[in-house]
Protein backbone atom coordinates (compact mmCIF):
# COMPACT_ATOMS: atom_id res chain seq x y z
CA UNK A 1 0.00 0.00 0.00
CA UNK A 2 0.87 3.99 -0.59
CA UNK A 3 1.78 6.13 2.00
CA UNK A 4 1.69 9.94 1.03
CA UNK A 5 4.20 11.99 2.74
CA UNK A 6 3.54 14.82 1.86
CA UNK A 7 6.03 17.81 2.65
CA UNK A 8 4.33 20.46 4.16
CA UNK A 9 7.74 23.05 5.70
CA UNK A 10 9.47 25.47 4.38
CA UNK A 11 8.78 29.13 4.82
CA UNK A 12 9.85 30.16 1.24
CA UNK A 13 11.00 33.83 1.12
CA UNK A 14 10.30 34.34 -3.18
CA UNK A 15 6.69 34.80 -3.05
CA UNK A 16 6.68 37.70 -0.58
CA UNK A 17 4.54 39.35 0.24
CA UNK A 18 1.58 36.90 -0.76
CA UNK A 19 4.07 33.89 1.77
CA UNK A 20 5.16 34.85 4.80
CA UNK A 21 7.03 32.98 7.77
CA UNK A 22 3.64 31.95 9.57
CA UNK A 23 2.03 31.56 6.50
CA UNK A 24 3.72 30.02 3.43
CA UNK A 25 3.16 29.31 0.26
CA UNK A 26 1.85 25.72 0.55
CA UNK A 27 -1.16 27.17 2.42
CA UNK A 28 -1.78 29.89 0.40
CA UNK A 29 -4.61 29.73 -2.89
CA UNK A 30 -3.22 29.96 -6.05
CA UNK A 31 -5.18 28.98 -8.19
CA UNK A 32 -8.97 27.52 -8.42
CA UNK A 33 -10.27 27.74 -4.62
CA UNK A 34 -8.04 25.08 -3.16
CA UNK A 35 -4.62 25.55 -1.26
CA UNK A 36 -1.52 24.33 -2.56
CA UNK A 37 -1.83 21.60 0.04
CA UNK A 38 -5.19 20.89 -0.45
CA UNK A 39 -4.18 20.54 -4.26
CA UNK A 40 -1.59 18.06 -3.13
CA UNK A 41 -4.14 15.78 -1.10
CA UNK A 42 -6.58 15.69 -3.93
CA UNK A 43 -4.41 14.92 -6.57
CA UNK A 44 -3.98 11.38 -4.89
CA UNK A 45 -7.95 10.93 -5.24
CA UNK A 46 -8.06 7.61 -7.25
CA UNK A 47 -4.79 6.16 -6.16
CA UNK A 48 -4.85 2.92 -3.94
CA UNK A 49 -3.31 4.65 -0.45
CA UNK A 50 -3.58 5.14 3.02
CA UNK A 51 -4.41 8.30 4.65
CA UNK A 52 -1.49 10.69 4.05
CA UNK A 53 0.85 11.88 6.74
CA UNK A 54 2.10 15.22 6.68
CA UNK A 55 5.44 16.91 7.83
CA UNK A 56 5.29 20.44 8.58
CA UNK A 57 7.13 22.93 11.81
CA UNK A 58 5.43 23.78 15.27
CA UNK A 59 4.22 27.06 13.96
CA UNK A 60 2.26 25.74 11.15
CA UNK A 61 0.53 22.78 12.58
CA UNK A 62 -2.84 24.60 12.65
CA UNK A 63 -2.96 25.91 9.82
CA UNK A 64 -1.90 22.64 8.29
CA UNK A 65 -4.79 20.51 10.09
CA UNK A 66 -7.35 22.67 9.15
CA UNK A 67 -7.21 22.79 5.41
CA UNK A 68 -7.12 19.20 6.12
CA UNK A 69 -10.22 19.10 8.24
CA UNK A 70 -11.67 21.30 5.48
CA UNK A 71 -11.29 18.75 2.95
CA UNK A 72 -13.19 16.27 5.06
CA UNK A 73 -10.64 13.31 4.78
CA UNK A 74 -8.19 11.52 7.73
CA UNK A 75 -5.18 11.86 7.51
CA UNK A 76 -2.21 9.49 9.44
CA UNK A 77 -0.66 12.05 11.32
CA UNK A 78 1.26 14.82 11.49
CA UNK A 79 4.82 15.00 12.38
CA UNK A 80 5.79 18.66 13.79
CA UNK A 81 9.41 19.06 12.86
CA UNK A 82 11.02 20.78 16.23
CA UNK A 83 13.76 22.35 14.16
CA UNK A 84 13.74 22.44 10.29
CA UNK A 85 16.64 19.75 9.06
CA UNK A 86 15.73 19.30 4.93
CA UNK A 87 14.27 16.55 3.79
CA UNK A 88 16.23 13.24 4.59
CA UNK A 89 15.57 13.82 8.42
CA UNK A 90 11.93 14.34 7.55
CA UNK A 91 11.54 11.21 5.27
CA UNK A 92 13.37 8.79 8.13
CA UNK A 93 10.73 9.96 10.45
CA UNK A 94 8.25 9.05 8.41
CA UNK A 95 9.48 5.57 7.72
CA UNK A 96 10.63 4.62 11.70
CA UNK A 97 7.36 5.95 12.05
CA UNK A 98 5.35 3.05 9.96
CA UNK A 99 8.09 0.59 10.63
CA UNK A 100 6.92 1.61 13.89
CA UNK A 101 3.50 0.63 13.44
CA UNK A 102 3.72 -3.01 12.08
CA UNK A 103 3.78 -2.04 8.30
CA UNK A 104 6.83 -1.39 5.54
CA UNK A 105 4.21 0.47 2.99
CA UNK A 106 5.85 2.38 -0.23
CA UNK A 107 6.10 6.13 0.84
CA UNK A 108 4.94 8.51 -1.95
CA UNK A 109 6.61 11.28 -1.08
CA UNK A 110 5.36 14.85 -2.25
CA UNK A 111 6.12 18.49 -1.82
CA UNK A 112 2.77 20.46 -0.55
CA UNK A 113 3.95 23.64 -2.66
CA UNK A 114 3.65 22.17 -6.24
CA UNK A 115 1.75 22.94 -8.83
CA UNK A 116 0.61 19.84 -11.44
CA UNK A 117 -2.03 20.26 -13.76
CA UNK A 118 -2.65 16.64 -14.94
CA UNK A 119 -3.38 15.04 -12.23
CA UNK A 120 -4.17 11.38 -14.51
CA UNK A 121 -0.67 11.72 -16.19
CA UNK A 122 0.51 12.01 -12.61
CA UNK A 123 -1.24 9.25 -11.11
CA UNK A 124 0.20 7.32 -14.23
CA UNK A 125 3.38 7.85 -13.65
CA UNK A 126 3.22 7.12 -9.89
CA UNK A 127 1.65 4.03 -11.01
CA UNK A 128 4.52 3.21 -13.19
CA UNK A 129 6.72 3.44 -10.53
CA UNK A 130 5.25 1.39 -8.20
CA UNK A 131 6.14 -2.11 -9.30
CA UNK A 132 9.85 -0.96 -9.31
CA UNK A 133 9.46 0.77 -5.61
CA UNK A 134 8.18 -3.19 -4.99
CA UNK A 135 11.40 -4.67 -6.11
CA UNK A 136 13.10 -2.49 -3.84
CA UNK A 137 13.98 0.17 -6.14
CA UNK A 138 14.37 4.05 -5.05
CA UNK A 139 12.21 6.14 -7.72
CA UNK A 140 12.35 9.77 -8.25
CA UNK A 141 9.87 11.21 -10.59
CA UNK A 142 11.71 13.12 -13.71
CA UNK A 143 10.15 15.93 -15.22
CA UNK A 144 10.18 16.56 -19.56
CA UNK A 145 11.13 19.38 -19.63
CA UNK A 146 9.53 21.66 -22.34
CA UNK A 147 12.82 24.73 -21.77
CA UNK A 148 16.22 25.60 -20.44
CA UNK A 149 15.40 26.22 -17.04
CA UNK A 150 18.12 27.18 -14.54
CA UNK A 151 16.10 27.15 -11.99
CA UNK A 152 15.91 23.29 -11.44
CA UNK A 153 18.79 20.51 -10.81
CA UNK A 154 18.48 17.63 -14.12
CA UNK A 155 18.94 14.16 -13.85
CA UNK A 156 20.61 12.39 -16.14
CA UNK A 157 19.06 9.11 -17.43
CA UNK A 158 21.27 6.30 -18.27
CA UNK A 159 20.05 2.67 -19.75
CA UNK A 160 16.19 1.92 -19.65
CA UNK A 161 14.87 -0.31 -16.79
CA UNK A 162 11.22 -1.75 -17.33
CA UNK A 163 8.86 1.45 -16.71
CA UNK A 164 11.99 3.69 -16.37
CA UNK A 165 15.69 4.36 -16.28
CA UNK A 166 18.26 3.43 -14.55
CA UNK A 167 19.77 7.13 -12.74
CA UNK A 168 23.16 8.25 -14.18
CA UNK A 169 23.82 11.52 -12.35
CA UNK A 170 22.08 13.99 -10.50
CA UNK A 171 23.21 17.59 -11.50
CA UNK A 172 23.22 20.55 -9.77
CA UNK A 173 20.99 23.69 -11.47
CA UNK A 174 22.79 25.12 -14.67
CA UNK A 175 23.81 28.27 -16.17
CA UNK A 176 21.36 28.77 -19.33
CA UNK A 177 23.54 27.41 -21.99
CA UNK A 178 24.32 24.35 -20.17
CA UNK A 179 20.36 24.35 -19.54
CA UNK A 180 20.15 24.28 -23.67
CA UNK A 181 22.29 21.15 -24.29
CA UNK A 182 20.72 19.12 -22.11
CA UNK A 183 17.18 20.47 -23.46
CA UNK A 184 18.46 19.61 -26.86
CA UNK A 185 20.47 16.01 -25.52
CA UNK A 186 17.21 14.55 -24.32
CA UNK A 187 18.61 12.49 -21.65
CA UNK A 188 18.17 14.94 -19.35
CA UNK A 189 15.29 15.63 -17.06
CA UNK A 190 13.90 18.41 -14.17
CA UNK A 191 14.44 16.78 -10.90
CA UNK A 192 10.77 17.28 -9.36
CA UNK A 193 11.75 16.50 -5.58
CA UNK A 194 9.01 13.88 -5.54
CA UNK A 195 9.98 9.93 -4.72
CA UNK A 196 8.69 6.85 -4.40
CA UNK A 197 10.06 3.76 -2.22
CA UNK A 198 9.81 1.28 0.62
CA UNK A 199 10.10 2.66 4.14
CA UNK A 200 12.43 0.00 5.26
CA UNK A 201 14.82 0.38 1.48
CA UNK A 202 15.16 3.81 2.66
CA UNK A 203 16.62 3.26 5.98
CA UNK A 204 18.34 0.69 4.78
CA UNK A 205 20.16 3.31 2.64
CA UNK A 206 20.08 5.94 4.79
CA UNK A 207 21.80 4.01 7.40
CA UNK A 208 24.13 2.33 5.15
CA UNK A 209 25.27 5.80 3.58
CA UNK A 210 24.38 8.52 6.51
CA UNK A 211 24.49 6.85 9.72
CA UNK A 212 24.87 9.85 11.48
CA UNK A 213 20.84 11.28 10.29
CA UNK A 214 19.60 7.58 10.66
CA UNK A 215 20.82 7.58 14.29
CA UNK A 216 19.86 10.92 15.25
CA UNK A 217 16.41 10.37 13.84
CA UNK A 218 16.00 7.40 15.69
CA UNK A 219 16.71 8.67 18.97
CA UNK A 220 14.22 12.02 18.32
CA UNK A 221 11.14 9.00 17.42
CA UNK A 222 12.16 7.25 20.37
CA UNK A 223 10.62 9.76 22.45
CA UNK A 224 7.69 10.37 21.01
CA UNK A 225 4.19 12.87 22.04
CA UNK A 226 0.80 12.52 20.51
CA UNK A 227 -1.27 15.93 20.90
CA UNK A 228 -4.46 15.99 19.05
CA UNK A 229 -3.41 15.40 15.58
CA UNK A 230 0.00 16.06 16.49
CA UNK A 231 3.04 13.80 16.47
CA UNK A 232 6.00 15.35 18.38
CA UNK A 233 9.63 13.99 18.48
CA UNK A 234 12.54 14.25 21.31
CA UNK A 235 13.66 18.06 20.07
CA UNK A 236 17.08 17.59 22.08
CA UNK A 237 17.89 14.50 19.92
CA UNK A 238 16.57 15.90 16.47
CA UNK A 239 18.45 19.19 16.70
CA UNK A 240 22.03 17.60 16.56
CA UNK A 241 20.29 15.74 13.47
CA UNK A 242 22.28 17.01 10.42
CA UNK A 243 20.72 19.13 7.88
CA UNK A 244 20.62 17.56 4.33
CA UNK A 245 18.45 16.66 1.76
CA UNK A 246 16.99 13.34 0.07
CA UNK A 247 19.36 13.67 -2.84
CA UNK A 248 22.47 14.50 -1.28
CA UNK A 249 22.10 11.81 1.54
CA UNK A 250 21.01 8.80 -0.26
CA UNK A 251 19.78 9.25 -4.30
CA UNK A 252 23.23 10.34 -5.31
CA UNK A 253 24.84 7.23 -3.67
CA UNK A 254 22.41 4.32 -3.89
CA UNK A 255 23.22 2.04 -6.40
CA UNK A 256 19.24 1.56 -7.21
CA UNK A 257 18.00 4.70 -8.69
CA UNK A 258 15.81 4.36 -10.94
CA UNK A 259 13.46 7.79 -12.69
CA UNK A 260 10.58 8.04 -13.79
CA UNK A 261 9.27 10.23 -16.48
CA UNK A 262 6.68 12.47 -16.06
CA UNK A 263 4.72 15.12 -18.13
CA UNK A 264 2.18 16.67 -16.03
CA UNK A 265 2.36 20.08 -16.34
CA UNK A 266 4.87 20.36 -12.92
CA UNK A 267 5.95 23.33 -11.75
CA UNK A 268 7.56 24.18 -8.34
CA UNK A 269 6.51 27.96 -8.81
CA UNK A 270 9.67 29.03 -7.19
CA UNK A 271 8.37 32.42 -7.72
CA UNK A 272 6.31 35.45 -9.84
CA UNK A 273 7.41 34.71 -12.74
CA UNK A 274 6.47 30.57 -12.51
CA UNK A 275 3.36 31.90 -11.11
CA UNK A 276 2.67 33.97 -13.92
CA UNK A 277 3.67 30.71 -16.51
CA UNK A 278 0.98 28.11 -14.70
CA UNK A 279 -1.78 31.07 -14.78
CA UNK A 280 -4.41 31.88 -16.58
CA UNK A 281 -3.67 34.82 -18.60
CA UNK A 282 -6.13 36.93 -20.95
CA UNK A 283 -5.08 37.99 -24.80
CA UNK A 284 -2.24 40.35 -23.46
CA UNK A 285 -0.74 37.84 -21.73
CA UNK A 286 -2.04 39.56 -18.11
CA UNK A 287 -3.18 37.46 -15.62
CA UNK A 288 -5.07 39.02 -13.31
CA UNK A 289 -6.51 38.05 -9.23
CA UNK A 290 -8.80 40.23 -7.36
CA UNK A 291 -10.40 43.48 -8.91
CA UNK A 292 -8.21 44.81 -11.47
CA UNK A 293 -8.54 47.61 -14.18
CA UNK A 294 -5.96 47.54 -16.69
CA UNK A 295 -5.21 49.92 -19.92
CA UNK A 296 -2.56 49.32 -22.25
CA UNK A 297 -1.00 46.17 -20.02
CA UNK A 298 0.49 43.42 -21.40
CA UNK A 299 2.47 40.17 -19.79
CA UNK A 300 1.81 41.32 -16.29
CA UNK A 301 0.88 39.57 -13.11
CA UNK A 302 -1.35 41.37 -10.63
CA UNK A 303 -2.62 39.83 -7.93
CA UNK A 304 -5.07 42.24 -5.37
CA UNK A 305 -6.38 41.72 -2.31
CA UNK A 306 -8.43 44.37 -0.71
CA UNK A 307 -8.36 47.27 -3.21
CA UNK A 308 -8.74 48.15 -6.81
CA UNK A 309 -5.87 47.79 -8.14
CA UNK A 310 -4.99 49.99 -11.71
CA UNK A 311 -2.24 49.99 -14.40
CA UNK A 312 -2.02 51.91 -17.30
CA UNK A 313 1.19 51.27 -20.20
CA UNK A 314 2.59 48.81 -18.15
CA UNK A 315 4.49 45.36 -19.00
CA UNK A 316 6.39 42.33 -17.71
CA UNK A 317 5.50 43.55 -13.70
CA UNK A 318 4.31 41.66 -10.80
CA UNK A 319 2.29 43.82 -8.92
CA UNK A 320 1.19 41.95 -5.43
CA UNK A 321 -1.58 44.38 -3.24
CA UNK A 322 -2.18 42.66 0.70
CA UNK A 323 -3.90 44.38 3.53
CA UNK A 324 -0.13 45.68 4.35
CA UNK A 325 2.04 45.25 2.02
CA UNK A 326 2.91 46.22 -1.87
CA UNK A 327 5.11 45.13 -4.21
CA UNK A 328 6.18 46.22 -7.74
CA UNK A 329 8.81 44.29 -9.74
CA UNK A 330 9.74 43.56 -13.22
CA UNK A 331 8.91 40.06 -13.50
CA UNK A 332 12.51 39.37 -14.94
CA UNK A 333 13.70 40.31 -11.66
CA UNK A 334 11.40 39.34 -9.36
CA UNK A 335 13.13 36.13 -8.06
CA UNK A 336 15.06 39.28 -5.75
CA UNK A 337 12.14 39.95 -3.49
CA UNK A 338 13.63 37.83 -0.84
CA UNK A 339 16.54 40.80 -0.45
CA UNK A 340 13.53 42.37 0.33
CA UNK A 341 12.55 40.45 3.12
CA UNK A 342 15.67 39.63 4.06
CA UNK A 343 15.45 43.46 4.36
CA UNK A 344 12.87 43.37 6.38
CA UNK A 345 13.72 40.43 8.73
CA UNK A 346 16.86 42.46 9.35
CA UNK A 347 14.74 45.18 10.52
CA UNK A 348 12.69 42.96 12.86
CA UNK A 349 9.78 44.20 10.52
CA UNK A 350 6.20 41.74 11.37
CA UNK A 351 5.63 42.06 7.39
CA UNK A 352 8.20 39.66 6.91
CA UNK A 353 6.98 37.18 9.30
CA UNK A 354 2.76 37.39 8.93
CA UNK A 355 0.04 38.53 7.62
CA UNK A 356 -2.14 41.38 8.95
CA UNK A 357 -4.74 38.57 9.04
CA UNK A 358 -3.34 35.67 11.26
CA UNK A 359 -4.91 32.27 11.70
CA UNK A 360 -5.32 30.74 14.84
CA UNK A 361 -7.16 26.81 15.66
CA UNK A 362 -10.02 28.76 17.09
CA UNK A 363 -10.31 31.22 13.65
CA UNK A 364 -8.17 34.07 12.75
CA UNK A 365 -7.99 37.96 13.30
CA UNK A 366 -7.42 40.97 11.60
CA UNK A 367 -5.64 43.72 12.64
CA UNK A 368 -7.35 46.76 11.31
CA UNK A 369 -6.16 49.86 12.57
CA UNK A 370 -3.58 50.45 15.60
CA UNK A 371 -2.10 53.66 17.04
CA UNK A 372 -0.34 54.66 20.35
CA UNK A 373 -2.57 52.86 23.17
CA UNK A 374 -4.86 51.18 20.99
CA UNK A 375 -5.51 48.53 18.42
CA UNK A 376 -8.71 47.41 16.83
CA UNK A 377 -8.91 43.65 15.29
CA UNK A 378 -11.80 41.84 13.74
CA UNK A 379 -11.98 38.33 15.24
CA UNK A 380 -13.85 35.50 13.71
CA UNK A 381 -14.46 32.33 16.43
CA UNK A 382 -15.15 28.90 14.43
CA UNK A 383 -18.45 27.13 15.50
CA UNK A 384 -17.71 25.19 19.08
CA UNK A 385 -14.18 26.96 19.43
CA UNK A 386 -12.92 28.81 21.99
CA UNK A 387 -10.10 31.29 23.09
CA UNK A 388 -7.94 30.20 25.98
CA UNK A 389 -8.26 30.88 29.11
CA UNK A 390 -6.21 33.73 29.56
CA UNK A 391 -5.33 37.38 30.94
CA UNK A 392 -3.08 40.54 30.29
CA UNK A 393 -1.28 43.09 32.50
CA UNK A 394 -1.01 45.40 30.21
CA UNK A 395 -4.42 46.16 28.48
CA UNK A 396 -8.46 45.91 28.68
CA UNK A 397 -10.02 45.03 25.75
CA UNK A 398 -13.75 45.70 24.24
CA UNK A 399 -15.63 43.16 22.59
CA UNK A 400 -18.72 44.29 20.00
CA UNK A 401 -20.34 41.24 18.61
CA UNK A 402 -21.10 42.31 15.03
CA UNK A 403 -22.42 38.86 14.04
CA UNK A 404 -23.21 35.34 15.93
CA UNK A 405 -23.41 34.49 19.80
CA UNK A 406 -20.70 34.71 21.90
CA UNK A 407 -19.96 33.16 25.10
CA UNK A 408 -17.80 35.34 27.25
CA UNK A 409 -15.86 34.32 30.88
CA UNK A 410 -14.85 37.30 33.29
CA UNK A 411 -13.33 35.99 36.10
CA UNK A 412 -15.94 34.00 38.18
CA UNK A 413 -18.93 34.77 35.99
CA UNK A 414 -20.25 33.73 32.33
CA UNK A 415 -22.69 35.92 30.13
CA UNK A 416 -24.00 35.35 26.33
CA UNK A 417 -23.21 38.58 24.61
CA UNK A 418 -25.26 38.76 20.76
CA UNK A 419 -25.28 40.90 18.04
CA UNK A 420 -24.90 44.73 18.36
CA UNK A 421 -23.97 44.04 22.18
CA UNK A 422 -20.83 44.53 23.39
CA UNK A 423 -19.16 43.57 26.99
CA UNK A 424 -15.83 44.94 28.56
CA UNK A 425 -13.02 43.05 30.12
CA UNK A 426 -10.51 44.96 32.41
CA UNK A 427 -7.14 44.48 33.00
CA UNK A 428 -6.06 41.27 34.60
CA UNK A 429 -8.95 39.84 34.55
CA UNK A 430 -9.06 36.02 33.75
CA UNK A 431 -11.39 35.84 30.57
CA UNK A 432 -12.15 33.79 28.08
CA UNK A 433 -14.32 33.52 24.45
CA UNK A 434 -16.50 30.75 23.29
CA UNK A 435 -18.61 30.25 19.83
CA UNK A 436 -21.29 28.14 21.21
CA UNK A 437 -23.31 28.25 18.31
CA UNK A 438 -23.51 26.96 14.82
CA UNK A 439 -22.35 30.22 12.68
CA UNK A 440 -19.17 32.08 12.25
CA UNK A 441 -18.98 34.37 15.89
CA UNK A 442 -17.54 37.41 14.32
CA UNK A 443 -16.40 40.63 16.64
CA UNK A 444 -14.55 44.13 16.80
CA UNK A 445 -11.94 43.63 19.58
CA UNK A 446 -10.58 47.38 20.73
CA UNK A 447 -7.80 46.79 22.79
CA UNK A 448 -6.68 49.73 24.76
CA UNK A 449 -3.06 50.22 27.48
CA UNK A 450 0.35 50.67 27.80
CA UNK A 451 1.58 47.42 25.79
CA UNK A 452 -0.23 45.45 23.09
CA UNK A 453 1.74 42.93 22.33
CA UNK A 454 0.98 39.86 21.49
CA UNK A 455 3.11 37.83 23.87
CA UNK A 456 0.76 39.68 26.81
CA UNK A 457 -1.47 36.89 27.31
CA UNK A 458 -0.82 34.73 30.40
CA UNK A 459 -2.61 31.44 29.57
CA UNK A 460 -4.08 29.43 32.15
CA UNK A 461 -6.25 26.91 30.14
CA UNK A 462 -6.24 26.22 26.31
CA UNK A 463 -7.76 23.39 24.09
CA UNK A 464 -4.89 23.65 21.77
CA UNK A 465 -1.83 22.43 23.81
CA UNK A 466 -0.52 25.88 24.03
CA UNK A 467 -0.25 25.70 28.10
CA UNK A 468 3.04 24.37 28.99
Amino acid sequence: MILPVVMAGGSGTRLWPLSRSNYPKQFLTLSGDKTMLQNTLNRLNGLEHSPAMLICNEEHRFIAAEQVRQLGIEHSGIFLEPVGRNTAPAIALAALKAIEQGEDPLLLVLAADHVIENTLAFQKSVTQATDLAKQGKLVTFGIIGNKPETGYGYIKCGEQYQSGFVVERFVEKPDLETAQKYIADGGYYWNSGMFLFKASRYLHELKLHRPDIYDACQKAIAIQNSDMDFIRVDKEAFEVCPDESVDYAVMEHTQDAVVVPMDAGWSDVGGFAALWEVSTKDDNGNAFTGDVKAVDTKNTLVMGEDKLVATVGVENLVIVNTKDALLVAHKDKSQHVKSIVQQLKNEQRPEAIMHREVYRPWGKYDSVDSGKRFQVKRITVKPGAKLSVQMHHHRAEHWIVVSGTAKVQIDDTEQFVTENESVYIPITAVHALENPGKVDLELIEVQSGSYLGEDDIVRFEDRYGRVK
